[in-house]
């Protein structure tokens, strides 16, 4: 009888311990039995994904970028520019349209070109030859450098020389139809044509492209290719 009642109560304590070792769960919650969950990121540092930053563009570099002018700055320039051409149109009139009486018996038609060119290198005097080759070539220098200002649509060497060589060919024919003293000379307009290019390839073109925006060319408006904004 005693011996039931002992192993009665060894069985009923081991009972009570085996209960208190057990961790209390709630009703309705799972253990975690899996690894270890991740930690979640700081809210206050971004988390890096991986992706690089876009870049950014690359600045354009000065040769292959045109400034476009303001119009006030582009107002003040075409105004100096036109003020340019009247001066230079004045100094014109008076070299190629004044009678000459003391030239009157050695004035002739020349429709030879490099006749003249000839007789100005054969001259004796060398500060001769190059007042008569070096006087005419100086004064088609302002065509290229004002007409790509004061005309965009100008812009271009054929073009440049072409209005160049018309404007001349108008003025020797009025030396040789009204001006005494004066005659038609194909040479002198060969030599203002040249100064007109001289002109325009050392500083008309980066004129003309600061001060108005870059036209389209020829090819391009066949191909539509993009205008290139080039100096």
């Amino acid at each position: 009888m005693a011996r039931t009642v002992l192993l009665g109560w060894k069985t009923a304590m081991k009972k009570a311990g085996g209960a208190k070792s057990k961790p209390k769960t709630k009703p309705g919650s799972k253990t975690r039995t899996g690894p270890k969950a991740k930690a979640k990121p700081r809210t206050g540092s971004k988390a890096r994904t991986g992706t690089k930053p876009k870049p950014r563009p690359a600045a354009a570099s000065g040769g292959d970028a045109v400034s476009e002018a303001s119009p006030m700055v582009r107002g003040l320039v075409m105004a100096g520019a036109f003020v340019a051409m009247v001066g230079f149109a004045v100094v014109l009139a008076r070299l190629t349209l004044v009678p000459s009486m003391a030239s009157e018996a050695m004035a002739h038609t020349n429709l030879q070109p490099g006749e003249s060119i000839n007789n100005y290198l054969s001259q004796p005097a060398f500060r001769d030859t190059v007042k008569q080759l070096g006087g005419n070539i100086v004064l088609g220098v302002p065509f290229g450098l004002l007409l790509p200002v004061l005309v965009p649509k100008a812009r271009g060497l054929l073009r440049v020389v072409l209005v160049t060589a018309l404007f001349m060919v108008l003025v020797e024919l009025v030396q040789g139809a009204i001006v005494t003293g004066r005659a038609f000379d194909i040479d002198d307009v060969i030599l203002n044509t040249s100064g007109a290019l001289l002109g325009y390839l050392l500083l008309g073109r980066r004129m003309g492209r600061a001060v108005h925006p870059p036209r389209r060319h020829w090819w391009q408006r066949w191909t539509k290719q993009p205008v290139a904004h080039s100096r």
